[in-house]
């Protein structure tokens, strides 16, 4: 965190907050990425939208990032992944694998991930969106508090 600005943390959240107003307001659609990218396989009639929404997300930060390195966390450093811990004997990619796979159930059983309960639940007052980004950020808590890694 000693790469931390409070400017870029506002401009980010101003633009997390702008895009799911447009998409809510717009489209009447709730910019949870695990529904958006759930409905796309099988496909369902409303795919284009979905699909325009995924590629313009990854393109954005793809695109910033080129732009103005200096503005990430990290600053101009090339980005690596992170490295599956030593001790547990499991190779990097497999590690991610897992680590995926293990998200998309927890969103899953969830019904939704923390981008929809978090920034758009929260901002409809949903009672299961609130219960939901608690125990989200308690087991964050726990896991840095377990892994010491932040």
């Amino acid at each position: 965190m000693e790469s931390f600005t409070p400017l870029t943390a506002i401009a980010g959240g101003a633009l997390i907050g702008l895009a799911t107003s447009v998409l809510w307001l717009g489209n009447g659609r709730i910019a949870g990425i695990s529904g958006i990218f759930g409905q796309l396989l099988p496909p369902a009639q409303t795919a284009i939208w979905r699909l325009v929404f995924l590629v313009a997300l990854v393109a954005g930060a793809f695109l910033t990032a080129r732009l103005l390195p200096d503005l990430g966390v990290g600053g101009t450093e090339s980005p690596r992944l992170i490295d599956a811990p030593a001790a547990w004997n499991i190779a990097t990619p497999v590690w991610l694998a897992i680590a995926g796979l293990l998200t998309g159930l927890g969103t899953k059983i969830g019904n939704g991930c923390t981008s929809g309960h978090g920034v758009c639940g929260l901002a409809r007052l949903s009672p299961r969106s609130l219960v939901a980004t608690l125990v989200f950020f308690a087991v964050a808590v726990l896991t840095v508090a377990i892994t010491g890694v932040v």
